[in-house]
């Protein structure tokens, strides 16, 4: 008698054995639009707000006993404004897509709209630590938000090689519109070092800010963390049993002590490589003219069809608050 073994390659009938999970290591931090305060909701396509500055200090102020004074010269503020973008993602499921059983989600159409959400959000992080312009728009263009870097003028750093291309602040006009940077050349990159963090953490303190966040690319936030200004190069092992109380080094940096202050250095896989932000987090808020939604978009067939959407805006209450660091090597 031939005995004949029953192998899987000829069996018929195997279950497939299909994970009931969906891995996705897509990054989904968004530190700047995090850390942005709301603000009042907006009520038109922009919103505007006023800054202000004080007269320079002088050590001259004296007046002549009885003497009549002399009026100042009247400085008005300065009225600025953003408007507001559209951010959006559709979808379109098939009703067959949707009704199958389906591994690693109930229902197909909720898990594309979950998803979608979470594309809008790093969509938005990356236009409002970025360097875009204002538009007003029109029926045929759409609207746009000027991000941070475009804002900033007062506090900025560029890198400068003889012959090269140098970068240019962008910022508001009196159009009621924010330009984009110029990026300087090539040549004009530069490894970021200590004393260029000092110098832009400076510049913000002397105008007037408080910067507490520096944020940065990645290879940024690792040459940040071998800066001698570190506070965190040590950290307690805590729960090791064997080696109570020793401590561990960490490679990479928290807390950067400047000569005003801490500053938290937070990596960002968003902004730019090659623009250190340096934000005082006061002056920066976002404004919902419509806030994060699914519409309904009507059926046309066998699907359903959703769009999801944002419209809002970033308001730059005093972009003298905070600086850049331009033109950075990545």
């Amino acid at each position: 008698m031939v005995n004949v073994q029953t192998q899987t390659y000829a069996q018929i009938g195997i279950r497939e054995d299909l994970s009931d999970e969906i891995y996705d290591i897509s990054p989904m931090e968004t530190p700047f639009f995090t850390m942005l305060r709301k603000g009042a909701a907006a009520k038109n396509r922009y919103i505007e707000w006023q800054t202000d500055a004080l007269a320079a200090a002088v050590g001259t102020n004296k007046a002549v006993e009885g003497a009549d004074y002399t009026p100042l010269t009247f400085t008005p503020t300065v009225r600025l404004r953003n408007y507001t973008q559209i951010w959006v993602k559709g979808l379109n499921v098939s009703g067959t897509a949707n009704a199958v059983t389906t591994a690693g989600r109930a229902e197909e159409l909720a898990y594309q709209i979950a998803k979608r959400g979470k594309e809008l959000k790093r969509d938005m992080e990356t236009n409002l630590t970025g360097n875009y312009a204002s538009s007003a728009g029109t029926s045929a263009a759409a609207r746009a938000c000027a991000g941070f870097e475009a804002w900033i003028t007062t506090n900025s750093i560029y890198g400068g090689t003889a012959g090269a291309t140098d970068g240019a602040n962008g910022g508001y006009t009196a159009a009621g519109t924010v330009t984009a940077a110029t990026d300087g050349s090539s040549s004009n990159l530069r490894t970021i070092t200590e004393t260029i963090l000092k110098s832009a953490i400076k510049l913000a303190w002397v105008a007037g800010g408080q910067p507490s966040i520096v944020m940065v690319g990645p290879k940024n936030k690792q040459r940040i963390s071998a800066f001698s200004g570190i506070t965190t190069k040590y950290s307690d092992f805590g729960n090791n049993p064997a080696s109570p109380g020793s401590l561990a080094i960490v490679a990479s940096a928290d807390l950067y002590l400047s000569d005003f202050g801490k500053l938290r250095i937070v990596p960002n896989r968003f902004s730019r490589e090659r623009t250190a932000l340096v934000i005082d987090p006061d002056y920066w808020s976002i404004h919902y003219l419509r806030p994060f939604r699914v519409e309904q978009i009507a059926k046309t067939g066998d699907a359903e069809k959703r769009m999801m959407l944002c419209e809002a805006t970033l308001c730059s209450k005093n972009q003298a608050a905070s600086g850049k660091i331009a033109d950075c090597v990545s």
